[in-house]
């Protein structure tokens, strides 16, 4: 059978890294161990089992710290990704469970790592920030390093690949990722993941196309098979037919030609023809991501979430470690601002509880600042951490998922006090710090012009508050297509807010995925936004869209936006206007 008989397959993922790259398929066998056998040993064979599961953590240590060593300059600044692996072969909550599990069961060294592991990930699957899922995943590819030196399968270098081509793999690790070389490798693609993975931070740092969550690309797609990947959009293309592939090499051409362009002019301010100007920043979850904000124009962080520091660990992070890394990423960013959202996480100590109490549905549980104001001590830290950082630069702070004044009130009385016991010891820190809330909760948009009197700043997280006013889970895929942010209920949500926010004289951002999003945007200035924060990546494409826009012009757009009543109109309305072409990847 020749190429041109082969159908084309379409096969739809998610996009994690922007671009087109078009390419033969190299499969990478990267699943680790498909089959662990269990058995039972005697008392007498636990200390030796025990010594060959460390010999294999050391192996797996030993390896890492190569790969680190051997870390291409293009990614250098996320190390920190790998390291954290290191530091997971060592955790207690892993490392030490599984010795103990080995000592009290009596099983065999892969059997007590399967079972450790699983319980771990299930509890961070049932996290409702996707970020904080997706931590199952670095879970995942520590613990398949430790069985395949267990079992001693061969392992696969992706630095060995000499072949120009595109990688398809069940999953990819940070530590495999790190290994691509670019003149070989066009870019990649998954099975499992997403666009929160450290994985997929990495890839768009290397700037190759890539897209995960594909489920079974593995079984579709064969060695040396023409494959298009659109990080854009999330599509694979299996068997291209001679007409898409031509369609496509346009596409990959007009994609980096437009991209190098926008590059070029990230540096300039975001100023609408009509004279507003604009700050357009980055949302970063990792201190090295500064980097990017920086080389992509950024203005700032716009939101730095803080839970990445109390994963993977038995215990919380000390003021000292906190303050850090807040310390750093302030000093690189000054005198640009750097708003710091406090600790959003669910469940006590995110690892350290047994599976049985994981919450039921804990998108609406203890969370954000529900768990830190049950958990002063906790808060305190890291408010006491936030405020030394301030001392270095330009720091704004930023209270999630606030649902009522009582919480606003409360976690200001805390960090007041913070801030006297560090006046009291001497230490070094700024009080005079701006306060903001996340709006993302649909009784915060109702209580707004109540808000806004106890703050300086609202921050739209437009994720939450989408999925809780349209009761979607966008997790679940029978329902995901609902999820739409051009919603007529969001945007009256959004009209309300910034109004309340406007007549108390207060300013309104937002650092939710439609931020990024160029066919959002002039909605957004329509509506008052005042600023936007997103992936790193949209950040040229965002300041090249506002300054092709007027402001006024926008606002009077805003209210024929206004008179439609379904999403598909709204859309349509917008596409008529300003062409079909959405955002890149964010």
């Amino acid at each position: 059978m020749t190429d041109s008989d082969l159908r084309e397959i379409i096969l739809t993922g998610i996009g994690v890294s922007p671009g087109i790259c078009i390419g033969k398929a190299y499969l990478v066998d990267v699943e680790g161990v498909d089959i662990v056998e269990k058995y039972h040993i005697s008392q007498l064979h636990v200390h030796s089992e025990i010594k060959r599961f460390k010999l294999a953590v050391k192996r797996a240590k030993n390896e890492l710290r190569t790969i680190i060593e051997n870390t291409p300059d293009a990614i250098k600044d996320h190390v920190d990704i790998l390291e954290t692996h290191v530091i997971l072969l060592k955790d207690k909550l892993l490392y030490g469970k599984i010795i103990e599990t080995i000592e009290t069961d009596f099983i065999n060294a892969e059997w007590a790592l399967k079972k450790v592991v699983s319980s771990l990930k299930a509890m961070f699957l049932n996290m409702s920030d996707p970020y904080l899922k997706e931590r199952a995943i670095d879970i995942g590819h520590v613990s398949d390093r430790i069985l395949i030196n267990l079992v001693g399968s061969e392992k696969i270098n992706i630095a060995t690949i000499d072949k120009r081509a595109v990688l398809v793999a069940a999953d990819l690790s940070p530590a495999q990722t790190s290994q691509i070389q670019l003149e070989r490798v066009k870019g990649f693609i998954t099975d499992k993941g997403g666009g929160t993975s450290h994985t997929s931070i990495i890839a768009r740092t290397l700037g190759i196309p890539a897209v995960s969550g594909l489920d079974h690309a593995t079984k579709s797609i064969c060695n040396g098979d023409l494959i298009i990947v659109d990080g854009i959009s999330g599509n694979v293309i299996i068997h291209p037919s001679e007409q898409t592939l031509v369609t496509y090499e346009e596409r990959r051409i007009e994609y980096e030609f437009r991209m190098a362009a926008l590059d070029r002019q990230s540096h300039l301010d975001a100023v609408t023809l009509d004279g507003h100007r604009f700050m357009v920043m980055g949302n970063i979850e990792l201190p090295e991501e500064i980097v990017s904000v920086l080389d992509h124009g950024g203005d700032g962080i716009g939101l730095y979430r803080t839970e990445f520091q109390y994963l993977g660990r038995p215990d919380y992070p000390g003021e000292t470690e906190l303050y850090d890394k807040y310390k750093d990423v302030v000093e690189v960013m000054a005198p640009r601002p750097v708003t710091i959202r406090t600790l959003d996480i669910n469940g006590d100590k995110a690892l350290d509880r047994p599976i049985e109490s994981v919450e039921d549905n804990p998108a609406l549980g203890l969370r954000a600042i529900r768990y830190c104001l049950k958990h002063p001590n906790v808060f305190k830290t890291q408010l006491r951490a936030i405020l030394r950082a301030a001392a270095y630069g330009n720091v704004r702070i930023l209270f999630p998922m606030i649902s009522g004044f009582e919480e606003i009130q409360e976690a200001k009385a805390m960090l007041h006090t913070v801030s006297d016991e560090l006046k009291e010891e001497g230490i070094a820190h700024n009080r005079d710090i701006e306060i903001g809330i996340m709006i993302e909760v649909p009784s915060a948009v109702i209580l707004s012009d109540i808000l806004a009197d106890a703050v300086d700043f609202f921050s739209i997280g437009t994720n939450d508050l989408i999925q809780f006013s349209l009761a979607i889970d966008r997790g679940n895929r029978q329902v995901a297509y609902l999820f739409n942010p051009l919603h007529p209920a969001i945007l009256r949500l959004l009209l309300q807010t910034v109004d309340a926010a406007r007549a108390k004289g207060k300013r309104v951002f937002m650092c939710g995925e439609m931020a990024g999003d160029p066919l959002h945007i002039p909605i957004l200035l329509g509506l008052g936004i005042q600023e936007f924060s997103m992936n790193p990546n949209a950040i040229p494409l965002a300041k090249q869209t506002i300054r092709s826009l007027n402001v006024e012009e926008m606002r009077i757009f805003l209210s024929e936006i206004l008179k439609e009543k379904t999403a598909q109109a709204v859309m349509e309305r917008v596409q008529r206007r300003f062409g079909q072409e959405g955002g890149h990847g964010v």
